[in-house]
């Protein structure tokens, strides 16, 4: 009977909580807030945000940011970056509502000619202040692949690389030890010696020797053909001079 009655209450709790998970999210009350007040806040949101110009978005970003409404100036300088390629706003989309432990979130579909957004709201559930707006851009399946590939492409690339680089690595611990066994047997060796040239034999001196041996004879032979009474040394001829000390 106990093991019954414990089946019984148990199939019950399931039932309510199928039915509560299965309550329409737009007849829920979110803390005092309902799905028609999050809906115009999102929509109100959105709508503004095509009319703004480039001039009216800096001065936006200048006057917020003296007065740190960091959530809003974050949201129009993304809306600037974007906004050129998404093309012209079209309409708005559904919204959609989300509920997580102390956060609630709403994302409001926005229909542009190039590409559509969402735009994303975070609530604080506590205090049902917005504490994040954030725009995404909605991509097809055929980018969201492309996309996928380049990212896959781009990792294994960087992977290769490094491997590559780690190879370099290893092979340069391998050659380092080399080049220092051969810078320490360079330097082991003895330089060479630079041998003296020899001195050239002094030919000056046997030159003058020369020259004082002519001017000897000359002298000589003057000397006999004057004592002779000839002015010409034709008639004789030097066989020998012998030097005395």
């Amino acid at each position: 009977m106990k093991k019954k009655l414990c089946l019984i209450i148990s199939l019950c709790m399931l039932l309510l909580g199928v039915a509560a998970c299965g309550e329409d999210p737009k007849k829920m009350d979110y803390n005092g807030k309902s799905y028609d007040d999050l809906k115009s806040t999102s929509e109100n949101l959105a709508q503004s945000l095509p009319e703004f110009t480039d001039e009216q978005i800096d001065e936006g970003i200048t006057y917020y940011e003296q007065y740190g409404e960091t959530v809003i100036v974050g949201l129009m300088k993304q809306w600037k970056e974007i906004k050129a390629d998404v093309g012209d706003f079209v309409s708005l989309g559904e919204m959609s509502v989300e509920k997580s432990g102390k956060t609630l979130t709403t994302s409001q579909l926005m229909d542009f000619t190039g590409r559509d957004l969402t735009l994303t709201c975070v609530y604080n559930y506590l205090d049902m202040q917005i504490t994040s707006v954030t725009l995404d851009e909605n991509y097809s399946l055929g980018e969201k692949m492309q996309k996928a590939a380049m990212n896959t492409l781009m990792g294994l690339g960087t992977v290769f690389m490094i491997l590559i680089l780690i190879s370099f690595v290893i092979y340069g611990f391998k050659v380092i030890p080399y080049l220092q066994e051969k810078a320490k047997a360079k330097a082991q060796v003895p330089e060479a010696v630079p041998v003296p040239e020899a001195a050239p034999a002094p030919v000056v001196q046997e030159e003058v020797a020369q020259q004082d041996d002519a001017e000897l004879i000359a002298v000589i032979a003057a000397a006999i053909a004057a004592s002779e009474g000839t002015l010409a040394a034709d008639g004789f001829v030097v066989r020998s001079i012998k030097r005395r000390k």
